[in-house]
């Protein structure tokens, strides 16, 4: 196990430690400021496990596959965790149903391409709308940690810097939505055969990707 691989699989137990530190009570010194720490630290991991890995030479399979599918579960789980807390509306269940569905659907995408030797690097729509998603994560993570630690400890009326993360969390939340489907539409679009290969050709289609993938990666 190398270090890009642990900073990748690192985001799973930095999840659970997320939402640990958001069921406890303000009382217990700044809990909701610590998990948004946490979570800042899940997030830049994304960034510093593929650093190290291009700046170590250890680019590998393994790598790019488990770092989609690690970024997928500390989104989801967060997203899934703010409506159950009430940080997101009851409406956010609809668009995280569409964000849910893209994620399992491009993923399987990704594993089905992978038996066929072919790895599905990140586009630049699927880059966009993480971004997007980890905006909206930052602010509603730092709803509670205003109104909740701050306020309490501070005696300061925040309210007003609450309010505006809250609408802030909510809007880029359904943007990001928007994204996830037109990004996955993207994908379905170019890799789609693999996973609906026609009677004939289908050997063809994945050399043609697995050829495009390869120049991508070179460049």
């Amino acid at each position: 196990m190398n270090l890009p691989n642990i900073l990748t699989l690192s985001r799973i137990p930095l999840l659970f430690l997320v939402v640990g530190l958001l069921h406890l009570d303000s009382k217990w010194h700044w809990p909701a400021t610590v998990a948004f720490i946490v979570f800042v630290i899940a997030a830049l991991t994304d960034y510093f496990d593929g650093y190290y890995a291009r700046k170590m030479k250890l680019v590998s399979d393994f790598g790019k596959l488990m770092d989609a599918i690690t970024d997928k579960i500390l989104v989801l789980g967060l997203f899934a965790v703010l409506i159950a807390f009430d940080l997101l509306p009851k409406w956010g269940v609809l668009p995280f149903l569409v964000i849910l569905s893209r994620e399992f659907l491009i993923t399987g995408l990704r594993l089905l391409a992978a038996t066929k030797g072919v790895v599905l690097a990140a586009e630049n729509a699927g880059k966009i709308k993480t971004v997007v998603q980890l905006v909206s994560l930052h602010c509603l993570l730092a709803v509670p940690m205003v109104r909740d630690d701050w306020d309490h400890w501070t005696g300061l009326d925040l309210s007003w810097l609450s309010s505006t993360l809250n609408y802030a969390g909510q809007v880029s939340f359904g943007l990001s939505a928007l994204l996830t489907a037109t990004s996955g539409y993207s994908y379905l679009s170019k890799y789609g055969d693999l996973m609906f290969p026609a009677e004939s050709g289908s050997k063809t289609k994945a050399e043609e990707v697995k050829k495009r993938e390869g120049e991508r990666g070179r460049l």
